[in-house]
């Protein structure tokens, strides 16, 4: 029985991804009852990754992500849902408060009239969330996360914001006037799950679906700098809305992705949090309240004298030849980085397995040893002249963190291996740290 269960499980995990659930199965009274098709999927979303790498490297000759630009998705996706360890997602908690407080009628849980009408409901909202996100700034300076890679693969897909989650709720709320939060808690899952496998360049065109669904080609645009891709296809998995308010525009010039101005970083915190410093920075050169609070509100490239949406006249000319941010690092910092990082998502798949387990103060300092590591992470990728200083304190976190229990302990065959690793981790990067404080205290004298 409990296997049949589990393969059940496994099944849905794999056709959620594709929006391939009917309503009987994926409805549900309570939100409690609810699965987690995110963690479901999260199996597949590896898998396929791994298949796209292989299909990649046969076709093309080239694998389709670089270790640094992969990694760095993919801590994007690892910090985007860390808030979920300490308080229910945003999106969900207003939503259930407001029907519970304000709902004007109460449609059947289990009719699939009212699944089918939540589903165009969030993928309606969803693309409002989409479309604000790109037209106003400090929404954008969120958003634009998931836009600054310069490559187009399932690693992409994974590049989300930290800070999105915070103000996409409030483009939810009216449907909790009469749609049960249960089926919303659902299809919240399954809109953000199709959207993982339209992220690639190696699915080129699917005829007829194309004129309804949001597919690769559509998204492919809407990650592009081109002039014609910017502000286009916001759609999550109904490319009808674009149709219908005029946002749509077929892929037609080889699409160069990324933000029109590059960030050329994999310094994880930098990439989620620059654009709100820069605005910022924007706004105090202006002298009016109005001039300063249109920073934030207008659109990215807003200016005194401009529409409020801006315009483009000042973006960089593209060409089709541009090559993506790549910096070179030797073979043995790549290996190294890899371990580490394969380390780090072991303790942060933990940290959610336990969590329920876990006091506040173990699950904070695990989450701020997660984020010291990724941000080290990313600075080795950036070879920046303090990154052997910041990884040998990261060490000296770690090793506290595990005498004091905090890390959970290794398998007994993996602790010899392990602690020989860490410890010559550890000695090159003390060298390394006293190699540049020789090198700073030279040049001072």
């Amino acid at each position: 029985m409990s296997a049949a269960v589990e393969l059940g499980s496994v099944s849905s995990g794999f056709r959620s991804i594709f929006f391939m659930l009917t309503p009987n199965e994926s409805s549900f009274e309570q939100v409690e009852d609810v699965p987690q098709y995110v963690q479901q999927a999260t199996p597949f979303f590896v898998g396929l990754m791994v298949l796209e790498l292989l299909v990649g490297v046969l076709k093309t000759g080239a694998p389709p992500v670089t270790i640094s630009d992969g990694i760095t998705s993919i801590s994007s996706g690892m910090i985007s849902r860390l808030p979920m360890l300490l308080m229910r997602g945003c999106e969900l908690s207003a939503y259930m408060y407001l029907w519970d407080h304000c709902r004007l009628v109460e449609l059947p849980w289990d009719s699939a009239w009212t699944w089918w009408l939540t589903f165009l409901g969030v993928d309606f909202c969803y693309y409002w969330v989409h479309r604000f996100g790109h037209e106003v700034a400090f929404l954008w300076a969120a958003h634009q996360v998931h836009h600054s890679s310069e490559y187009y693969n399932l690693t992409t897909a994974l590049r989300q914001p930290l800070t999105q989650q915070m103000t996409s709720w409030i483009f939810y709320l009216p449907m909790a006037l009469a749609l049960p939060p249960s089926v919303f808690a659902v299809h919240i899952q399954l809109n953000l799950l199709y959207q993982f496998w339209i992220h690639t360049e190696l699915i080129k065109d699917l005829g007829p679906l194309e004129w309804v669904f949001n597919t690769p080609k559509h998204h492919r645009v809407h990650h592009g700098r081109n002039l014609y891709c910017i502000d286009k296809n916001y759609g999550g998995i109904l490319i009808i809305w674009d149709r219908i308010f005029g946002t749509f525009a077929e892929e037609s010039d080889k699409v160069v992705y990324g933000l029109v101005f590059p960030i050329k970083t994999f310094e994880i915190l930098y990439v989620q949090l620059h654009y709100y410093l820069y605005l910022w920075k924007r706004s105090n050169t202006y002298k009016t309240i109005s001039h300063k609070l249109a920073t934030f509100l207008n659109g990215p490239s807003w200016a005194p004298g401009k529409r409020r949406l801006g315009d483009h006249v000042n973006n960089p000319k593209v060409t089709g030849k541009e090559v993506p941010h790549d910096p070179s690092w030797s073979l043995p910092l790549h290996v190294y980085v890899v371990v580490h990082f394969v380390l780090v998502l072991k303790i942060y798949h933990e940290l959610f397995q336990d969590k329920a387990m876990l006091s506040q103060s173990t699950i904070l300092g695990v989450t701020g040893y997660v984020l010291l590591t990724l941000t080290s992470l990313g600075f080795i990728i950036d070879q920046r002249p303090t990154s052997a200083v910041l990884e040998m304190l990261r060490f000296v976190v770690m090793v506290t963190m595990q005498c004091c229990g905090y890390l959970k302990p290794l398998p007994p065959s993996l602790v010899v291996p392990t602690e020989a690793f860490v410890s010559l981790s550890l000695l090159y990067w003390a060298l390394q740290s006293c190699s540049q404080l020789f090198s700073i205290r030279k040049k001072a004298d």
